[in-house]
């Protein structure tokens, strides 16, 4: 498998909520061509004469044929996309956790732009902007008829200056106007702490190129500097959208056994089909030497607990499955954004590049979670004062328009909706975060468990 991935090129790359390969040209310039279809070539080309010759304005013919190119990726699924050299360089430099915007990762749905999840500590976080929210509005320019690239290049600007976003959100029953100054989006992908004596916490915001790496540095640190035994461990991914699939197996790695499967890949080619293990060549790659390689040997097999929801997608998704697939930990929260498919960077030779579909992913036992999502084992709602008939209901990928089917059947979405909460309870301020305490719980209750 090894050689496999050296000859092909890959190269990891992230983007909008997804999890992304990058693989060079050569990689599919030897597969045999498929008959062209001359009947439909023939309506193209006399559909672009037609528009060259009769369209009521001039059209740059650069300008039709990206537009084409466009139509033809899009029409898809709502992750293909066709990348002109400003977003193709725009992608590779936010996998490097700084970049300039407002700090939410979006897709594609009906022609508007849908937040898969506002990143944190960012201006779209501090603005209140939430997952599932649908933006109508950039300023006074309308989404509808945009595309992906061209409503965020609306959203980037020089820091300090703001946009007006008109969203609508589930159960609000008019839109709404939020404010975001854009900024310089430095991403700090992993954060730690210590909630209290032998349990440590570790969230992860988004899977970037330097993020395993990262997190294997803040268990090293907080285990070194506990006076005793660790007792439970929390992983946070709420609401962290995914990122590079060789920074999910790093994280997985982090807390399984080595040479456990973490994700595996079908699709209609060689390059398409892999499995990824728990192992330095499937994450550490460019890196020197295995990062992981001192974290404690504790760390895998201390309880723990993971918090997902609804905007935890793709990579957080493939990290949740495998730790649940191989009983590693408790899955809580809410059920996940769904994302199964995997996006392979093409680059075209001119500075541009495709985003195209090439695969789906299963977790170790098989399960493909796309239009699915992860099903928790502990189901555990965010503690927000509201009733069912005006409880928001999260969109999933099972909602967007185009989206792939699960090849396993089902996933079809449907709407979760809160249970009531008691206000006084949920206003008496002994926690500003139910999930997080209810996953504290949870370890303290196993050890007592395990200590009897």
């Amino acid at each position: 498998m090894r050689s496999k991935l050296s000859k092909a090129g890959l190269v990891s790359l992230g983007l909008v909520g997804g999890v992304l390969i990058s693989l060079q040209m050569s990689a599919i310039a030897d597969r045999s061509a498929a008959p062209l279809p001359i009947d439909e070539l023939r309506s193209f080309t006399e559909v672009y004469g037609r528009v060259k010759n009769d369209y009521v304005e001039a059209v740059d013919d650069k300008e039709l044929i990206e537009e084409a190119i466009n139509g033809m990726l899009s029409g898809l699924d709502p992750h293909s996309a066709y990348l002109n050299e400003e977003a193709f360089t725009e992608m590779k430099v936010g996998t490097q956790g700084e970049f300039g915007g407002l700090g939410i990762e979006v897709s594609m749905e009906d022609g508007f732009v849908k937040v898969v999840a506002p990143i944190e500590d960012t201006p779209a976080w501090n603005a209140g902007l939430k997952s599932g929210d649908l933006i109508i509005k950039l300023d006074e320019s309308n989404v509808k008829g945009m595309t992906l690239n061209d409503a965020v290049k609306l959203m980037r600007g020089k820091p300090g200056t703001d946009i007006v976003l008109t969203i609508v959100r589930k159960g609000e029953p008019q839109p709404q106007t939020i404010t975001v100054t854009r900024d310089i989006i430095q991403i700090q992908s992993v954060k730690y702490r210590m909630l209290e004596d032998d349990y440590a916490y570790f969230r992860v915001t988004q899977f970037q190129e330097h993020t395993g790496e990262k997190l294997g540095q803040a268990i090293e640190k907080l285990f070194a500097e506990n006076e005793g035994p660790m007792k439970g461990m929390i992983l946070d991914l709420r609401n962290d959208p995914g990122g590079l699939l060789t920074s999910s197996i790093g994280v997985s790695a982090a807390f399984l056994q080595k040479d456990k499967l973490v994700v595996y890949t079908e699709g209609r080619t060689n390059d398409a089909r892999m499995r990824m293990y728990a192992r330095p060549e499937f994450y550490a790659r460019g890196t020197k030497g295995d990062y992981l390689a001192n974290v404690p040997e504790a760390a895998k097999t201390v309880p723990m607990v993971v918090l997902v929801n609804g905007g935890s997608a793709s990579a957080s998704e493939i990290v949740a499955g495998a730790l649940q697939d191989h009983r590693r930990a408790v899955i809580m929260g809410t059920q996940t954004f769904g994302k199964g498919s995997v996006q392979t960077i093409l680059p075209l030779g001119n500075g541009t590049a495709i985003k195209l579909t090439t695969a789906r992913y299963f977790t170790p036992s098989g399960q493909s979670i796309q239009a699915k999502g992860i099903t928790p084992d502990i189901i555990v709602e965010d503690a927000t004062v509201e009733t069912k008939a005006t409880s928001p209901m999260m969109r999933k990928e099972a909602d967007l328009k185009n989206r792939l089917d699960n090849p396993q059947g089902g996933g079809e979405s449907e709407a979760q909706e809160s249970e009531p909460i008691d206000e006084a309870t949920a206003s008496s301020g002994e926690t500003a975060d139910y999930q997080l305490s209810q996953a504290l719980n949870l370890l303290k209750g196993l050890q007592i468990l395990s200590s009897r």
